[in-house]
């Protein structure tokens, strides 16, 4: 399951160290670049939405081979894509398909006892991490190497060959589609331990994604004018958020939720001060996105293995709440950022992942808690 996570969510993200050469290739400034990974970012999220719920209503070994299907297809549409009228839409179409990864975790919540939600999350979002940060270092060095398009190719076989072995699951939910998604607003209007962290988690993501997504444009308007491969290589640096999902289990068995997630998000907020101090200087960048990937992660992991502690009848539609929430937040963050960046450069892009995890840390630090293990709800 990890492993699967890790290879279908690549796809979501290869685009990012590539924004640059997507930009000059359809002669088009950064920020209308910058559109094209909001536009997927926007597609997650409404594809997040739809059919997520479904895996509380339907078996979901039969969503997962759909969405292959799917994803195969809009990767090579998008590969031959040829203006850029084209490839806004059709980014936001791999977006919408590429919906696997989310549904893993409520799997993997449900296969394991409670007291293990943590770990067994932790481990399913360690593959899907690594597929993040190994997509933007392939896409980064690839794309330098043969092109952007070519990229896509490859990753459309990737999609083609990939097979994964899960059990049936029994649906939890027998009412209509309707009901489903009526159910969504129940859940969101119910937990109030839902809605905070979803709130904390939209803000942390769409701090970490403006950052990803304007870092291409901040390395070539160095002093050095860095390429796609330096852009890729930063990414693999942020790996070691990996480190954190996996870790992330044992520090909940120790500490309150809450001070794993007021921990985590000053690792962000004190990452985005580093950021603001580092404009011509590689080296120094490298410390601070190691802060921001541990940070994000850990608090990510911790966030949804205790939404999804909530309700284990209910464990898709609670991620649908969370998840949506987050990508929203991402989408329009890529967007802020795509302006912060054309107005006020490097530093007010820093700026404004500063304040997004600022107030992330102040909700997460007003929120309920429990000793360990995932959180209870509280009202």
């Amino acid at each position: 399951m990890a492993v699967t996570a890790g290879t279908v969510v690549a796809n979501n993200y290869y685009n990012q160290p590539l924004l640059g050469e997507m930009a000059r290739n359809l002669t088009i400034s950064d920020q209308a670049a910058s559109w094209i990974a909001s536009a997927t970012q926007i597609g997650y999220a409404l594809d997040l939405l739809a059919f997520l719920p479904l895996g509380d209503r339907l078996d979901r070994r039969r969503m997962i081979s759909v969405m292959l299907c799917l994803s195969a297809v809009m990767m090579v549409l998008f590969s031959f894509a040829g203006t850029y009228s084209l490839i806004v839409p059709l980014g936001f179409l791999i977006r919408l398909t590429s919906i696997l990864p989310q549904i893993l975790p409520p799997i993997a919540s449900q296969i394991v006892p409670l007291e293990h939600t943590t770990s067994a999350v932790g481990r399913v979002m360690a593959g899907l991490l690594l597929g993040i940060a190994l997509s933007r270092f392939v896409g980064g060095w690839l794309g330098d190497l043969i092109g952007w398009r070519l990229v896509y190719l490859l990753a459309t076989g990737v999609m083609i060959v990939l097979r994964m072995s899960l059990p049936a699951f029994a649906p939890t939910f027998k009412g209509s589609y309707l009901d489903l998604m009526g159910s969504l607003k129940t859940l969101f209007l119910q937990h109030q331990l839902l809605r905070s962290i979803s709130y904390a988690a939209a803000l942390q993501f769409g701090a970490f994604s403006l950052f990803w997504t304007t870092l291409a444009f901040h390395l070539s308007a160095m002093p050095g004018h860095y390429s796609a491969r330096v852009a890729g290589t930063f990414a693999l640096v942020g790996a070691v958020g990996v480190i954190g999902a996996l870790a992330t289990g044992r520090a909940v068995s120790k500490f309150l939720t809450r001070h794993v997630l007021i921990a985590s998000g000053a690792l962000m907020l004190f990452s985005f001060v580093l950021f603001m101090g580092v404009t011509n200087s590689l080296v120094l960048m490298v410390p601070a996105v190691i802060l921001l990937d541990l940070g994000m992660q850990m608090s990510h992991v911790t966030s949804m293995s205790t939404i999804l502690g909530i309700d284990r009848q209910s464990t898709s539609r609670l991620n649908t709440v969370y998840m949506v929430t987050r990508f929203a937040c991402g989408a329009l963050s890529t967007v802020a950022g795509g302006f912060a960046w054309h107005y006020g450069g490097w530093f007010s892009v820093t700026m404004v992942g500063a304040l997004f995890c600022l107030v992330a840390l102040l909700i997460n630090a007003g929120g309920a808690s429990t000793a360990g293990g995932p959180v209870t709800d509280a009202h």
